[in-house]
């Protein structure tokens, strides 16, 4: 049996890892985006390293962008074999996915004006939102812990990791003939504690590993001590300062815990009496599915919403779907809340916003997610003077702040606590992927003290034969 690393090898986005089994049945681990590379990323997601035609399964661990986003595209190429994730991860696929072709299709109607103007052919766009929504024929939502036959040859199951909505390690038992063969993908893994998701549990003991390390480098602060900065954040920018906080965050999973502590607050009374606004359609559906899975809850949350029916919805809090609203937003001077898309803040409505407050003192741009070294959000974090949005170059004069607790990432720390499940003298090798190399290198250290034998960090391209 063959796996070849596709994406997310020594860098963090654009997971894709490729399974060939004796028999010659193709899986896809995953089928992320590229992102925060400029033209660079367009380049990547295009030449793909497989045929698409050829793949019989494709397995996701979760459904964020960097490890779903290209199967719109590779259904586009002629993939129809079959998608096998949670049901709640098939769910989220449906909006974040078209959401996804809806950004492509706007973001390419804009490049392409500027093409045209320079004399240039016009270009298409890697999917589009028909292609999104035509995909999800191919899903298959299965319970956690409940088999799926993979042609005959092995078979699938999926186990919480507390990262997302739906999110689970991919546990496979793949059957030779003359020998069983056992691989745990983790995907991504959240953090020990979770406001709202239960927690990552311990996952079947595995010949291979493949293992993220995004966090592989550093340690969180507490909860409760991001939920009493966030508050202090909010107290001084929109009480003392009269300014607006921006909050750029993922609309799947961020969102929802950061209004989750906003909710808190304002049953507590501990919430100033300022506006908040979630401006991203995204979330909206997003906060509309997480209604609808309480089975993916911890008992806080679920005991929680006996006396609170909705713990995403609270007087003062105001979900911006219109394109006018959000304008209005922009040209406001009262002080308020503004979370908005992406996360690493290189696309969607929450670049309008920093672009209209980022130059401002008394504004706050506060990131409570991973911002991937390339991106506008890791500029912003590392303190650069001047950052460019939309071509226009603007001065940073707003305060900058990052809450690390609501990170849907485990640190090292609880990854190495999460993969302290297994029996470390059965692990035959464990590969690092999903994270930078300096932190992949760290962690592979502390893998190794911690006992496992061969860890390797793979290249793009590389290939192994297990």
């Amino acid at each position: 049996m063959k796996i070849k690393f596709l994406g997310a090898a020594r860098e963090v986005t654009g997971s894709k890892h490729l399974i060939i089994t004796k028999h010659g049945t193709r899986i896809l681990l995953d089928c992320g985006m590229f992102q925060g590379k400029g033209l660079e990323t367009d380049s990547m997601n295009r030449h793909l390293g497989f045929n698409p035609g050829e793949i019989d399964f494709l397995i996701l661990t979760h459904a964020h962008i960097d490890h779903t986003g290209l199967i719109p595209y590779i259904y586009r190429l002629g993939f129809r074999g079959t998608v096998v994730c949670t049901s709640a991860t098939r769910d989220l696929c449906a909006i974040m996915l078209a959401d996804c072709g809806k950004i492509q299709e706007q973001d390419t109607k804009w490049f392409n004006k500027k093409r045209l103007k320079q004399g240039k052919e016009p270009v298409e766009s890697i999917y589009t939102k028909a292609d999104a929504e035509q995909c999800l024929e191919l899903f298959i939502g299965i319970p956690y812990n409940k088999p799926f036959k993979l042609n005959g040859q092995g078979t699938v199951t999926f186990t919480n990791t507390g990262h997302l909505l739906g999110s689970g390690v991919a546990n496979f038992i793949f059957d030779e003939g003359d020998r069983k063969i056992t691989l745990a993908y983790t995907g991504d893994v959240g953090r020990l504690t979770n406001r709202i998701l239960k927690s990552p549990v311990p996952f079947p003991q595995a010949d291979y590993i493949i293992t993220e390390s995004t966090y592989g480098d550093r340690l969180h602060e507490t909860t409760l001590v991001s939920e009493e900065k966030l508050l202090e954040v909010i107290k001084h920018t929109c009480v003392e300062k009269k300014g607006k906080v921006i909050i750029p965050s993922f609309s799947v999973g961020r969102t929802q815990e950061v209004i989750y502590s906003l909710n808190n607050f304002f049953n507590e009374g501990k919430l100033p009496k300022i506006n908040i606004y979630v401006d991203s359609p995204l979330s909206v559906n997003a906060t509309n599915i997480f209604r609808l899975h309480k089975e993916c809850f911890n008992e806080l949350m679920v005991e929680k919403m006996d006396t609170d029916p909705d713990p995403f919805g609270f007087d003062r809090l105001f979900f911006v779907t219109n394109v006018e609203e959000s304008k209005k937003l922009n040209f406001s001077k009262e002080p308020c809340v503004i979370i908005s898309a992406s996360g690493m803040m290189e696309a969607g409505r929450v670049k309008h916003h920093l672009a209209n407050n980022i130059a401002f003192e008394q504004n706050t741009i506060l990131a409570v997610g991973y911002c991937a070294p390339s991106t506008l959000g890791a500029r912003i974090l590392r303190g650069e003077d001047r950052v460019s949005i939309f071509g226009t170059e603007y001065m940073v004069k707003a305060d900058v702040e990052k809450l690390d607790s609501y990170s849907g990432h485990a640190d090292y720390q609880e990854l190495l606590h999460f993969l302290d499940c297994q029996n470390k003298s059965e692990n035959k090798m464990v590969f690092v992927v999903h994270g930078e190399y300096k932190a992949q290198q760290f962690f592979q250290t502390k893998l190794k003290e911690a006992g496992f034998k061969n860890v390797v960090i793979p290249e793009l391209g590389e290939e192994f034969e297990i």
